[in-house]
């Protein structure tokens, strides 16, 4: 069955057809909010295929496993009956690995390799650390592993930065930097930026592995171009620059990465590096109505490190934004609950709304607000399932499986559940593994003949090290589709699964449900374009390594029937028919330290942008005449951003002073808690008649814990409680 060009192009708008029809040379994709880029990057794919091009010489590369994965159903669907082989579609880091794994010996690694997540990071510096005798209170892991990125992603090794080093401060980072190389080296260990520098690396000084993928990507597609690095500049141009075939798609308005490394400069300066560009904007939105695409379009022109595009719907006006002025941040969740309450009653699902805030914390009263109305929510805050003790506890095993020198996993499950290995144990097989330059797992193979370990001790831990051997023997020579088995063999032999099941309690049952889960996970974690014929270890690293990879914005399920609370930054790229900015004051958004530098100012406009172009139909933009901040309240001046929206698509609301009581009971701000003290009767609107049992000032606002008939204790800030006192 053979593919008709015109038939995969027929269903794109005139802008989208001109970009996906165009097979070589270099083009630019200008993609406003909303305005299809994936369906642009698919269907040009399938175009390539059906114009002769060789599906696996198509790399489509992307930064999430979500968008990946989407990317490669639609083009399946696309190409659904032609059997002559599949295109790439990954992203940039697991591209990368699978680099590193097939060139892993020109770089002095072994193949397998573990990948270490955040936490695992954290560890690593800890331990250089202690090498180093430097105080984790002075050097703390986060700052430490944020400048050590930044300098990976500029492709800055460990000597390279000591070179450059001018400054105490720049000085003991660098010998810090070098510790944790030597230990992520010791461990057979890559971080996440070091799959990035090492094949930048490689490919600059490899010509071999240069032209081999030259030859196997003749065709480079990116998406999300913006929010690339340097390191990702490197790599994709390394490749790309003798044939000269590369598409990339972003909008230089959703640039919201740059602390962690994204360079603007990359989509801005893209016909720079391929003189002849085809540049094509599309700033046509399919998403929102026309008050919400006006109001960012307006908001973002304030900007002057951009290419302009100009943003258009033909949804119809729709509803202006409303902007809110409330009293305080109480009042500022109570007014977005009763926001979705509202839109409840008119249709809208609770996982059609969210909440969306420039930092975490804002969370906290957001949450009280949803509990008090019985709003099912959720909160996006990276991948939870894989955060989770009894899931990183069985990872842990699985990566010593793949590698013996991972000397983290090891100190993470050797004792785990507990087998008698305690710390002084460990202490001393350490001392062993340095004194003879010995990864800890030889050192524990050779317990015996470390002075001061019991025999009884080394009897577990022979027990311990003979089941790692045992399960290594079992992954040779088996077939990829034993990694479920695999799996169920570590959970149940490790003694995780009988330390789960031996509790009885809700808790207990939920981990059980997880390891569930994972063996589940491993299931479904085989690459759609493997074959069945895999052998185990093979596929137990690809599921290592897609886990190691995960990303905040794919732990976010929009079919969950609950709103979803999160941060602007883990909202790119999704949208919902309701969404609420909330704190939307000068030094939250923008943020505070961006005040006096010009390019911060502007990332955080672009950020304010991609919230805005979140919301479908309903969009209103909160923020708090006084907040508190480290326990003392404070006014707050309306965010600067709010008055570059033209006024003709808003509608402004101050209640700030028109936030009156309903009833005489219902109480302000600093007045006396005394109309409802501990014990009275009271009724709730929502929740009916309780008693008092406690009540909580502080500061100038109290809560009050009330045991209601029908649904249980709840605890509920007077102010907006709408509560009755009954006697």
């Amino acid at each position: 069955m053979s593919l008709d060009p015109k038939t995969i192009l027929s269903s794109l708008t005139q802008r989208q057809q001109e970009a996906a029809s165009i097979i070589d040379g270099a083009v630019l994709v200008l993609a406003g909010p909303g305005s299809g880029k994936t369906r642009v990057i698919t269907h040009r794919i399938a175009h390539l295929i059906a114009n002769g091009i060789e599906p696996w010489r198509i790399l489509a590369l992307t930064f999430t496993n979500k968008a990946a994965q989407q990317m490669h159903e639609r083009v399946e669907q696309l190409i659904e009956g032609v059997h002559h082989g599949r295109p790439r579609v990954c992203t940039f880091h697991s591209f990368c690995a699978s680099i590193v794994r097939r060139w892993g010996e020109r770089l002095d690694i072994d193949p397998g390799f573990s990948i270490y997540d955040t936490s695992d990071q954290r560890d690593a510096v800890r331990t250089a650390l202690q090498k180093l005798d430097l105080d984790s209170g002075n050097w703390t892991p986060a700052s430490v592993l944020s400048t050590i990125s930044a300098a990976k992603n500029s492709l800055q090794s460990a000597e390279q930065f000591a070179d450059a080093a001018g400054d105490f401060y720049t000085r003991s980072i660098a010998k810090i930097y070098t510790a944790y190389q030597e230990t992520l080296r010791r461990n057979n260990a890559l971080d996440f930026d070091d799959l990035l520098l090492r094949v930048a690396e490689l490919l600059r000084s490899d010509k071999e592995v240069l032209e081999s993928l030259r030859r196997d990507h003749g065709y480079i597609l990116i998406d999300e171009y913006q929010d690339t690095n340097h390191a990702q500049f490197v790599i994709a141009h390394s490749i790309a620059a003798e044939h000269g075939n590369i598409f990339v798609v972003g909008d230089p308005d959703q640039s919201i990465y740059g602390w962690r490394g994204a360079d603007l400069g990359n989509i801005l300066e893209f016909e720079q590096q391929y003189p002849g560009t085809e540049v094509i904007p599309l700033g046509e939105n399919f998403r929102s109505t026309g008050h919400i695409v006006s109001s960012a379009d307006g908001l973002i022109r304030h900007n002057s490190r951009r290419r302009h595009k100009d943003l258009h719907t033909s949804l119809g006006d729709g509803e202006k934004v409303a902007m809110i002025r409330c009293n305080d941040e109480h009042h500022e969740a109570e007014r977005v609950a009763e926001l979705m309450v509202q839109a409840s009653r008119e249709g809208v699902p609770w996982n059609q709304m969210a909440v969306l805030y420039r930092v975490n914390s804002l969370s906290r009263v957001l949450e009280e607000a949803m509990r008090q109305h019985g709003i099912p929510y959720v909160i996006a805050r990276g991948t939870a399932f894989y955060d989770r003790k009894e899931i990183k506890d069985a990872l842990a095993y699985l990566r010593l499986v793949v590698n013996h020198q991972d000397d983290v996993a090891l100190k993470r499950i050797v004792n785990t559940p507990a087998r008698g290995i305690g710390a002084t144990t460990m202490k001393k097989i350490e001392v062993h593994a340095t004194s003879n330059q010995q990864c800890l797992s030889d050192s524990l193979v050779a317990a015996r003949e470390v002075s001061g370990i019991a025999a009884r001790t080394c009897n577990a831990i022979e027990g311990f090290t003979s089941m790692i051997s045992r399960w290594r023997r079992f992954v040779d020579g088996e077939d990829a589709a034993r990694l479920p088995d695999l799996v169920t063999m570590v959970i149940s032999e490790s003694g995780l699964e009988s330390a789960v099941a031996g509790e009885d309690s809700e808790e207990a049952r939920q981990r059980q449900a997880n390891l569930n889960e994972l063996i589940t996970a491993s299931g479904e974690s085989q690459p759609p374009e493997e074959t069945d014929d895999g052998l185990l270890l093979d596929a137990l690293i690809g599921f290592l390594e897609s886990v190691a990879l995960v990303s905040d914005s794919d732990s976010i399920d929009p079919d969950q029937g609950a709103v979803t609370l999160m941060t602007l930054h883990a909202a790119k790229g999704l949208e919902f028919d309701l969404v609420c900015m909330v704190a939307m004051e000068e030094g939250l958004l923008p943020h505070s330290r961006s005040a006096e530098d010009q390019g911060e100012m502007e990332e955080e406009r672009r950020l304010c942008f991609v919230g805005m172009t979140r919301a479908r139909k309903h969009l209103s933009m909160l923020s708090a005449a006084s907040r508190m901040f480290r326990g003392a309240r404070a006014s707050t001046i309306p965010s600067s951003f709010l008055g570059q929206i033209p006024e003709e698509h808003v509608q402004r609301e101050d209640l700030s002073d028109q936030f009156e009581p309903d009833e005489p009971e219902r109480l302000r701000v600093g007045t006396s808690s005394a109309q409802f003290p501990v014990g009275s009767l009271v009724r709730h609107p929502q929740f009916g008649t309780g008693t008092v049992q406690a009540l909580m000032p502080r500061g100038s606002v109290c809560s009050a814990r009330i045991l209601f008939d029908n649904v249980g204790s709840k605890t509920l800030v007077l102010e907006y409680a709408r509560l009755q006192r009954l006697r």
